[in-house]
């Protein structure tokens, strides 16, 4: 059975559209409810939300349907991603719901849930969900429907987390740090947490009106951040997206570091302080020059599909702790069961205060490899598959990069698109190996 409503991260579109309505969303509850319900025992579920003006709509929705089958209900107002995954497990939860489209514009939203242990949930429970919704709904009686009440200290909650996975022996005192929260769920949370810690905070993208999530600032639009940086002459900058769970920083240089350095700067951090690292997990879309890194220190490397569900499987199947995404998604399950922009920020701080060096320094020896990426627009029902001349172009160029580099073309989970994508020694090897490949793509 496929699914038809979950994607690589919950479910998510454009509000107003199907399945962003809120009568999909008030029988998406319901049906979830039901599948909870059949583990037996009393029911809670947590509900937390970013910024966007739909986020008020989407949560009256869920709350209803979550009732009707006979659930309690937590709200949490709103708070990162990760803030949910750590407070469903924190009080025992039976479920945690977030309201976000992450670092999609303020039109669209979307759903997605954590289990019991903060973990995302595995393919069979969202079949068992869309099996659910092919039935007709089943109101409880009035005297079990579900409750609903707040969670008033839920961001000081999380602020005290994500504080504790900073070692208790150092501070931020005497560092100067621009925080960009893109106007998202951590609006109120991340200038807190690093002050708490010691930093002199300058906050921007820190003020939401439900329309302005992710517009101009936030990890996907890290200008913003390396402007404020030079203008407050700050030591670092930190940009997370709408939801919180995806990291970009920034040095007083103004150099903008991906989540491909970091996650290559953890791994080292760990070693230096002789903790044995085995190997680590990227995507396919992880820089080479990372890979390369990590093996010449004896790291063992592996590629997930894109999407941070993905690199946690592979995580899990290694029994590995570190993993991550260009995109900034870090994951560091001996901190969190899920990616979380705040923690990793922190352990990348740590690293820069502990060694006493600097990000450029901690990263001198890595340096990435130029990335040319374009989108082909396919016809819809293309099967680009059998296209012998993309496979014929392909083959050339791998040929002519031998290990200096790679081809990567995967179809786009979400449009109509083949995403190409040359990684080269050479910035211009990798533009024109990409053009002749996306030529013989689009025929």
């Amino acid at each position: 059975m496929t699914r038809q409503y979950f994607g690589t991260d919950g479910i998510r579109g454009t509000v107003g559209q199907p399945p962003i309505t809120p009568d999909f969303v008030l029988r998406l509850a319901h049906a979830v409810g039901r599948v909870l319900r059949k583990a037996g025992g009393p029911q809670v579920v947590l509900i937390g939300k970013d910024t966007r003006i739909s986020g008020y709509m989407l949560e009256s929705a869920l709350e209803s349907g979550f009732n009707s089958a006979g659930v309690d209900v937590v709200l949490l107002g709103p708070v990162p991603t990760p803030a949910v995954a750590y407070l469903t497990r924190a009080l025992r939860a039976s479920l945690g719901v977030v309201i976000s489209a992450s670092h999609n514009p303020f039109a669209d939203n979307g759903i997605k849930f954590f289990s019991a242990q903060g973990t995302k949930l595995p393919d069979e429970w969202e079949l068992a969900v869309e099996a659910a919704l092919a039935e007709p709904p089943v109101w409880v009686e009035s005297a079990q429907l579900g409750k609903s009440r707040r969670l008033d200290d839920a961001a000081g909650r999380y602020i005290e987390f994500c504080k504790s996975t900073f070692s208790n022996d150092m501070t931020l005192r005497g560092l100067r740090v621009v925080v960009d929260a893109a106007h998202g769920a951590a609006y109120q949370i991340a200038p807190k947490v690093f002050h708490e810690l010691g930093a002199e905070v300058v906050a921007i993208g820190c003020a939401p009106d439900g329309l302005n999530i992710n517009s101009g600032v936030g990890a996907t639009h890290p200008d913003a951040l390396v402007a404020a940086v030079a203008a407050h002459r700050a030591d670092y900058g930190i940009a997370l997206d709408g939801d919180a769970d995806r990291l970009q920083v920034v040095d007083r240089d103004g150099r903008l570091y991906n989540g491909d350095e970091l996650l290559y700067l953890l791994v080292a951090d760990r070693i230096a302080r002789d903790e044995d690292v085995p190997g680590a997990v990227g995507t396919v879309m992880t820089n080479m020059a990372v890979e390369l890194a990590l093996k010449a220190r004896g790291v063992k490397f592996v590629r997930a599909k894109v999407g941070d569900r993905y690199v946690l499987e592979e995580m899990h199947r290694h029994g590995w702790l570190l993993g991550g995404e260009g995109s900034g998604h870090l994951l560091m399950l001996d901190r969190h069961t899920t990616g979380d922009g705040l923690v990793s920020a922190l352990q990348v701080l740590q690293a820069c205060v502990g060694s006493g060096r600097t990000l450029a320094q901690l990263l001198a020896g890595v340096t990435l490899f130029p990335q040319e990426l374009i989108n082909v627009r396919l016809k819809p029902g293309t099967r680009w598959q059998d296209n012998a001349a993309l496979t014929e172009a392909t083959r050339a160029v791998e040929a002519e990069l031998g290990d200096t580099g790679r081809v990567l073309i995967r179809a786009s989970g979400t449009e109509p698109v083949l995403r190409v994508m040359v990684e080269a020694r050479d910035a211009a090897q990798a533009r024109s190996a990409a053009q002749r490949i996306a030529a013989a793509a689009q025929g």
